[in-house]
């Protein structure tokens, strides 16, 4: 069985809620789904999984957050050559400009990535929550 890991920072709810529909996918696909929080996870744990989706809303001027998700995310950098990851967030305003900035850095790290990537203004509504659920579903497979 696949093992897929979710993490992910969250300040109001939306990317939370996101994960949650990220983690349906994966058990959707007969696959195991382990949630975690920014301050949950590091970089040791890369390997105990087979992919990863990795979920962070915009802030500030359109970057990841800064305090916790960005520095656990920085160190697992390295671990992630070769690995399928997917990534998800929402946003609030701009264009999802810090989403095209973090799929570089993944592409830089050397991560495939599994999937388009699934970006959300506020809320995820009923669309968004399916192509959550369908980001899952292709890290599972």
């Amino acid at each position: 069985m696949r093992k897929v890991a979710v993490v992910y920072w969250s300040g109001t709810g939306n990317t939370e809620a996101m994960a949650a529909a990220v983690a349906e996918g994966i058990r959707e696909k007969g696959a195991e789904a382990a949630l975690f929080t920014a301050t949950e996870f590091d970089a040791s744990m890369v390997d105990d999984f087979d992919a990863i989706a990795f979920g962070c809303p915009s802030m500030g001027a359109e970057q990841l957050e800064e305090s916790e998700f960005e520095p656990m995310f920085s160190a697992c950098g390295p671990k992630l050559q070769g690995k399928k990851i997917a990534l998800f967030g929402s946003y609030g305003w701009g264009d999802g400009e810090w989403m095209r900035n973090w799929e570089e850095t993944c592409a830089a790290d050397g991560a495939v990535l599994a999937c388009e990537s699934v970006i959300c203004n506020d809320a995820p509504d009923d669309d968004a929550e399916a192509a959550c659920r369908s980001l899952g579903a292709a890290l599972a497979e």
